[in-house]
């Protein structure tokens, strides 16, 4: 280790795929394109983003690109007014797109509903139009705590149509956690369901809402409107709760969009760090709409035809950007599932799959994992062909599970598009296109308009093949307008966290000589051993390589000699168990691949693995547990 904090670089990964040459000839972004527009964000940055806001509609154009005079708040198209609603339905219906299906939902049971776009602009006016009637209007909060349902995505257009804010709870959440969002919201309305369906259960969450609404800070909500899922006994507050179906059988079909300023705020979502109470990050309405219609397209070339699944809960900011905006602004088909992925046998992903002619599935790595330990045979029950394109997020995939989804899913046709963002940034910052060439494991390249890079602690950047600190040194248009409440804290933990002034991601990365980013894991999770500073994702992949390992979270704990040494929580695959054979077998496995470097002290056997409800591992959970410490935050911990 050097004395400014970069990392060593253990984990070598050589193999290469090339896009197929058709795939390549019918993209919308073909590779001499793909260059000219990096040339023009590079040369011209607002002016690459101004072309990108020019594909959108305004109701009145921008001042200026970008206010950059009171940085880390940045401001991009002040003086433009628009509504995020106006782009991902209203304009549709002018349009062949008002019959083409907006939304394909299916629920646990297998039932299902479909809504055109007319059908779904029809459905968040009424929505719109009640929500005025309880007395919302423009800048006032509300509190989403639903499951995936049709209602959910309603709900969000519906709230933002009429210039209030929402803030989408995940429906896992325990009242206490509901409370503490709300009271940070400060909701004057809370949209929920009697229940709905998870892996053959019914969950209820009214009695949830009643919990969370008692006790000091959450007399601010006035409203709780419940939609029908379960049918379920349902205790309703008389004057405070009303059913869904009763607010909208009489409203209108039209409802006016209320014209927002480009910086207005459009959402608020909470991400949890390893200590503090959740953070409320803010979106606003333009630069959000731009850079998430700009990028999801370009990644994933979506064209009309296309049938778009992202796997995640509209929860998290992979739902919001992938489930329900990005596909809507693109005029794109989105589908929803409710329930448990593995409900009611392991086949359930495939069989929607190929129900519904899926083109275009994004998932997590998680969820890639846990399908491998099943095998192939669920997957070879369906017809997939028609998947065209393939994505994970949310966490480093390891190669081995990028095979397992490029060969048995993707029939080794379907390019693999690995990608790297967050809550705070809104889009996608670093990605492949279909066209471009592939390494399993690596996100790439970051994507034209975002100027990405890996320094040490001092902000100077670090050789190829050494790891660091990721940093982004450019503004981008979707980028968090900051925490609600607290300016200090946005500056503090993303602005001089580095020197420099660049945004800190908080995660590890390298670059290969190709220009290549590897993500090596959060800054949080990374080993000192002997001097060598590792990234997790490293010694997990290491792991991952070995045919016994469906699943690998790495820790540091204490060393007498080496200061740290890493422990290995391992899930192994069906047909292997635990024993001191197969520890010994593992730690060399991992020092061939690693070298002396990766000193395992310890390897334990688990069944299964904290993680949050998005699915990523909590490492730190595990570490504390270890240590016998205080884990901090768990309101994002998976108790299921």
């Amino acid at each position: 280790m050097d004395q400014n904090g970069a990392l060593d670089s253990l984990f070598q990964e050589e193999r290469v795929f090339r896009p197929l040459p058709q795939l390549v000839i019918e993209a919308n972004v073909n590779p001499q394109e793909l260059e000219a527009f990096r040339r023009q964000a590079t040369q011209d940055p607002l002016g690459y983003w101004e072309e990108a806001a020019d594909e959108l509609d305004w109701f009145k154009k921008w001042d200026q690109v970008l206010d950059e005079s009171n940085p880390p708040f940045y401001r991009w198209f002040p003086g433009g007014r628009c509504n995020i609603v106006y782009n991902a339905l209203d304009r549709h219906i002018e349009t062949a797109n008002k019959n083409k299906l907006a939304l394909i939902w299916e629920g646990e049971p297998g039932d299902n509903r479909k809504y055109t776009y007319y059908e779904l602009y029809r459905a968040v006016n009424r929505f719109a139009n009640a929500l005025r009637s309880l007395g919302l209007s423009k800048g006032d909060r509300v509190v989403l705590y639903m499951p995936a349902l049709p209602e959910t995505l309603i709900a969000m257009l519906a709230t933002a149509k009429i210039g209030a804010v929402h803030s989408l709870v995940f429906a896992g959440f325990s009242a206490k956690a509901l409370r503490e969002r709300i009271r940070d919201a400060q909701a004057k309305l809370l949209v929920t369901a009697d229940g709905f369906y998870r892996n053959g259960q019914v969950i209820k969450l009214k009695p949830l809402v009643d919990e969370a609404l008692v006790g000091a800070g959450a007399d601010c909500v006035d409203s709780v409107v419940v939609v029908q899922r379960t049918k379920l006994d349902t205790e309703m507050l008389e004057g405070r709760d009303v059913w869904y179906e009763d607010l909208v059988r009489n409203e209108r079909n039209e409802s006016p969009t209320e014209v927002m300023e480009a910086n207005d705020p459009l959402f608020l979502l909470h991400t949890s760090g390893a200590t503090g109470k959740p953070k409320g990050i803010l979106h606003s309405h333009g630069g959000y709409m731009v850079g998430v219609h700009r990028t999801l397209t370009h990644v994933f070339d979506v064209k009309p035809t296309d049938i778009f699944w992202c796997t995640a809960d509209p929860g998290w900011i992979t739902g919001h950007t992938a489930v329900v905006y990005g596909p809507l602004l693109a005029g794109t088909t989105t589908v929803l599932y409710e329930g448990h992925p593995n409900y009611p046998q392991a086949d359930r992903l495939w069989h929607i799959v190929a129900k519904y002619g899926v083109t275009i599935f994004y998932t997590v790595p998680t969820m890639i994992r846990m399908l491998m330990r099943f095998g192939v045979q669920y997957p070879r029950r369906h017809d997939l062909s028609t998947l065209r394109l393939l994505g994970t997020v949310g966490e480093p995939i390891g190669p081995e599970p990028w095979m397992w989804f490029y060969k048995n899913i993707g029939r080794s046709e379907c390019p693999l598009l690995d990608t790297w963002w967050q809550t705070e940034t809104g889009m996608f910052m670093l990605a492949p296109l279909p066209i471009s060439l592939l390494k399993p494991g690596s996100v790439t390249k970051p994507l034209p308009g975002v100027e990405a890079d890996v320094v040490d602690r001092d902000g100077n950047p670090v050789p190829p093949g050494k790891g660091g600190f990721l940093v982004i040194r450019r503004p981008w248009p979707a980028m968090a307008a900051g925490i609600l409440g607290d300016e200090e804290r946005f500056r503090r933990e993303y602005y001089e966290a580095i020197p420099g002034g660049a945004y800190f991601a908080g995660d590890v990365a390298k670059k290969d000589e190709d220009g290549f980013f590897w993500i090596q894991g959060r800054a949080d999770d990374v080993l000192n051993i002997a001097g060598h500073r590792v990234g997790t994702a490293e010694l997990e992949a290491a792991f991952g390589s070995h045919p016994a390992v469906c699943e690998a979270a790495v820790v540091g704990v204490p060393d007498a000699i080496k200061g740290e040494a890493a422990k290995a929580f391992l899930v192994l695959n069906p047909g292997f168990q635990g024993s001191t054979d197969l520890i010994q077998d593992l730690k060399r496995h991992v020092r061939g691949e690693l070298g002396p470097v990766a000193a395992i002290k310890g390897i334990e056997f688990r069944e299964t693995l904290p993680r949050t409800r998005s699915g990523k591992i909590m490492r730190r959970v595990l570490k504390a547990r270890e240590l016998n410490v205080d884990p901090g935050d768990l309101t994002m911990l998976d108790q299921e």
